[in-house]
C-alpha cells in the first residue's frame, strides 16, 4: 500500500484523480449520505460526537476518520457497535482496487466509501484528511458541511494566514448545501460568507445554538470540547430540519456524551495512567497546545504536583511558535518519533534555545525510554505530546506492558 500520507505529494492539484477512482469503485459514495467535516482542530471530536448521535437516532452510520493511533483500521467504522473494517477486507480491497499513482490517503478513501456502500450505511461521517477544497473526501455532496476552528497549521500546503487557511476548508462549500462554521470570528468571517455566496448555500453559525440545560458530561475531556460540543448540537438541528435525520432527544444527548466511549477514539486528554497520572493529547499546533498547556500547569499548580512533558514533533511543524507557549516550570524529555517525517532531536532543541527557552530538555531515545526515566520522579503529572506519532508510540508502548 502507499505511504506518501499527507505531504505534498500526496496533495493533488486537483481531485480529477479521486473521480476517476470513485468511478473505478462504482462510484459508492453515491449510495449513502453524508456529513463533511474539514478544520483545524476538533474534527475528530465533531465527527465522533455526530456519528455516535446519528447512530443513536437509528441509523447505521459509517465513520472515517483520521489518523490512526494505533491500528490501521481505526479509520474506518460503522456504528453503533463501531465495527471497524476487518484485517481481511482491507487486504482484499487492495488485491481487487489498489492502482498505481494513488497517494495513501486516495486509496484509503476509495476502500471507506466502498466499504460504507457495501455495508448498507444510511449516512456516513466524513472528516477531511488535510485542507478542504483539495481534499479526496471533497468529492461528495453531503447532507451538511462543517467547518471546526481554524489555526495556523499545514502552512506550507494551505497558506500562511488564518484566512487564506479558511478558505481551503470553505472548499467543501456546496450548492444548495448547509453550510456550517463555528462562529464570526472577524479574520475568517469574509472568507466564509464570500465563499457561502459563490457557491450558493445558506451559511450558519454554531454559537448561535445553545447547548440544551443539563446536558449530561461528556467523556471526551478537554477545554476545548464546550465548542465541539455546540457545534455538534447546531448540525444536528439544522439536519433535523432539512432532512428529519435526528433529534436531541435524551437518548441522543447520552451517545453525544459518551462518544468516546461508543466510538473508539483516543488520544485527547486521555488519562492513560492513573498511577502517575498520564496524559496524552495529539494536539500538535500552536492553538491546541495553548489551550493544553493553560490546563495542565493549573492542574499541577492546584495538585502541587511536578510536570513532566514527553514532546516531539513532524519536521514541518511551526515549533518556534510552539515553544512559547510551552511552560518553564516542567522538565521535559524530547523524542523523535519512529518516521521519516520527524523533527530530529538536535533541530527541536535548537528551536526551543532560540525562542528563549529556558529550561534545558533531556533527550530520550523514544517515547519507551522516556517514560522510562519519567518512572524515577516523585509522583508527577505526566503529559504526552506534540505529535499524534509521539502518542500513537505512547500508547502502542503502555498498552503492552
Amino acid at each position: 500500500m502507499q505511504t506518501a500520507g499527507f505531504s505534498s505529494d500526496a496533495y493533488k492539484p486537483g481531485l480529477g484523480q479521486m473521480f476517476d477512482y470513485a468511478a473505478f469503485l462504482g462510484d459508492p459514495e453515491l449510495r449513502w449520505r453524508g456529513v463533511h467535516v474539514a478544520g483545524t482542530n476538533g474534527k475528530g471530536s465533531v465527527c465522533s460526537m455526530l456519528a455516535a448521535a446519528l447512530a443513536a437516532s437509528g441509523l447505521k452510520t459509517g465513520l472515517y476518520t483520521s489518523p490512526h493511533l494505533v491500528d490501521f483500521r481505526e479509520r474506518i467504522k460503522v456504528l453503533p457497535r463501531a465495527e471497524m473494517i476487518s484485517q481481511e477486507e482491507v487486504c482484499e480491497f487492495l488485491e481487487g482496487y489498489d492502482r498505481e499513482g494513488l497517494s495513501f490517503f486516495e486509496v484509503t478513501t476509495g476502500m471507506a466509501f466502498k466499504w460504507f456502500a457495501d455495508r448498507g450505511v444510511d449516512v456516513a461521517v466524513i472528516e477531511t484528511g488535510l485542507g478542504g477544497r483539495l481534499d479526496s473526501t471533497n468529492i461528495i455532496t453531503p447532507l451538511i458541511s462543517i467547518i471546526t476552528s481554524i489555526g495556523l497549521d499545514h502552512c506550507a500546503l494551505l497558506g500562511n494566514t488564518r484566512a487564506e487557511i479558511a478558505a481551503e476548508k470553505a472548499g467543501i462549500f456546496k450548492p444548495g448545501v448547509p453550510a456550517l462554521v463555528w462562529g464570526r470570528d472577524p479574520e475568517t468571517l469574509p472568507v466564509f460568507e464570500s465563499a457561502a455566496a459563490a457557491v450558493g448555500c445558506p451559511l450558519y453559525y454554531a454559537e448561535d445554538f445553545p447547548i440544551p440545560e443539563g446536558f449530561p458530561p461528556l467523556d471526551l475531556a478537554g477545554p476545548c470540547q464546550d465548542i465541539n460540543l455546540r457545534t455538534v448540537v447546531a448540525a444536528l438541528a439544522i439536519l433535523q430540519d432539512s432532512n428529519g435525520t435526528a433529534a436531541l432527544n435524551p437518548g441522543v444527548c447520552e451517545a453525544i456524551a459518551s462518544a468516546a466511549r461508543i466510538t473508539g477514539l483516543r488520544g485527547r486528554w486521555e488519562h492513560v495512567l492513573d498511577k502517575p497520572l498520564t496524559i496524552c493529547d495529539i494536539a500538535h499546533n500552536p492553538p491546541a497546545l495553548a489551550v493544553n498547556m493553560e490546563r495542565l500547569t493549573a492542574l499541577c499548580k492546584a495538585e502541587k504536583r511536578p510536570l513532566l512533558i514527553v514532546f516531539g514533533a513532524m519536521a514541518d511543524k511551526d515549533e518556534d511558535s510552539v515553544a512559547t507557549i510551552l511552560p518553564q516550570e516542567a522538565e521535559y524529555f524530547l523524542v523523535q518519533p519512529s518516521t521519516p517525517r520527524a523533527m530530529r532531536i538536535g533541530d527541536l532543541a535548537l528551536k526551543l534555545k532560540r525562542n528563549c527557552f529556558s529550561v534545558q530538555p533531556s533527550v530520550a531515545s523514544g517515547v519507551q525510554a522516556a517514560l522510562e526515566r519519567a518512572k524515577l520522579l516523585p509522583d508527577p503529572i505526566i503529559y504526552i505530546g506534540g505529535s499524534t506519532y509521539v502518542v500513537s508510540e505512547a500508547i502502542s508502548y503502555l498498552e503492552s506492558i
